[in-house]
């Protein structure tokens, strides 16, 4: 069933919304993200953001995918490494190494995200796309029953939390923790398929 289709000014406040949550989180991260601070930004009612977004993890979980649109893409239809055509043992480690990079620069939204609201995180719509892909991947390389346990493993070194301590408690930049998940990536994925 194709989705419904919105109504001209929802889709305008949508993105006015969207746009001044960026704003504010340009300006302070996460911390003045909030349904009437945001409302206020947009110049729409707090209904209006509550409509469009449920909750702030809604609002900040749509700010996200927003901000990695450009990954889902690229890996959907694009070229390599990222693309559909690259051979999977290629592909995954550029896949994971992109949503090292985004979620590098990115950390106090994913971290929010991550602890924010009752939800697991392992239950948002950006997990469960980005685990689907990668089990799929490795489906090609591994068994179909431990792909998917592969995926949630390899997921797990990419998570915003343990990036925020690598880069915070134990001072490593994005090229270090790259580098790292690389070589980690390696001796964890099973050779290509003959």
């Amino acid at each position: 069933m194709p989705e419904p289709r919105r109504r001209a000014d929802a889709v305008r406040n949508r993105e006015a919304v969207l746009d001044a949550a960026e704003a504010l989180f340009a300006r302070s991260g996460t911390a003045e993200i909030s349904m009437n601070s945001v409302a206020a930004a947009a110049g729409v009612g707090k209904g209006t953001v509550f409509r469009a977004f449920t909750d702030r993890t809604g609002l900040l979980q749509a700010l996200a995918e927003r901000r990695s649109a450009w990954l889902l893409e690229v890996v959907r239809d694009g070229p390599a490494p990222l693309g559909p055509a690259t051979p999977p043992r290629e592909r995954v480690p550029a896949v994971l190494d992109a949503l090292v990079r985004l979620k590098f620069d990115n950390r106090s939204l994913y971290l929010a995200l991550e602890e924010g609201g009752a939800a697991s995180p392992y239950q948002s719509d950006s997990y469960t796309r980005s685990h689907t892909i990668l089990r799929d991947m490795l489906a090609e390389l591994a068994d179909p029953g431990e792909a998917g346990f592969l995926a949630h493993a390899l997921l797990a070194a990419v998570r915003a939390d343990l990036i925020t301590y690598l880069a915070n408690a134990e001072g490593l930049t994005a090229d270090a923790i790259r580098a790292r998940l690389a070589a980690y990536v390696e001796r964890l994925l099973p050779a290509e398929r003959s």
